[in-house]
């Protein structure tokens, strides 16, 4: 009976283990997403998210969207990570978990993909996924400021 309860105890304790938030490799680091260049693309991704998967084989294989991006700085979070990140956006700066900046950027559609200056200032919004093709073309608008 004993043994009984402490194999429960430890298969109880790995099932918790199993279902903790995600972190970076080394918690202890902060990643920055403030923008060195003029502009920056953020993606906010979700674990389970089927549309941030293509979006990131977008960015790794289409040759048109790749161009686009080129001297954009593209940075991403996951909105179940619990690992720190330092941002200047929206007017403010801070350091916070992955998490709670999806939380305070009110995001509710996954890939949501935020472009800002370097000043932190949001230029435009797009909730969900989108084409290479209109994706390149928005990142271009950008960029040219038309």
């Amino acid at each position: 009976m004993g043994r009984t309860l402490g194999l429960l105890f430890v298969l109880g304790l790995f099932a918790l283990s199993s279902c903790k938030k995600s972190e970076s490799p080394n918690s202890a680091e902060v990643k920055d997403i403030s923008p060195k260049s003029a502009y920056a693309m953020l993606i906010v991704e979700s674990e389970s998210c089927i549309y941030c998967k293509q979006l990131e084989k977008d960015l790794k294989t289409d040759s048109n969207l790749q161009r686009a991006v080129e001297g954009v700085d593209v940075f991403r979070v996951l909105a179940e990570s619990n690992a720190r990140v330092r941002y200047k956006l929206e007017g403010r700066e801070g350091e916070t978990t992955e998490e709670e900046l999806a939380r305070a950027l009110n995001v509710r559609a996954y890939p949501h993909i935020i472009f800002y200056d370097a000043e932190g200032n949001v230029i435009l919004r797009i909730p969900g996924y989108v084409p290479p093709k209109t994706l390149a073309c928005t990142v271009n608008y950008i960029k040219n400021e038309i």
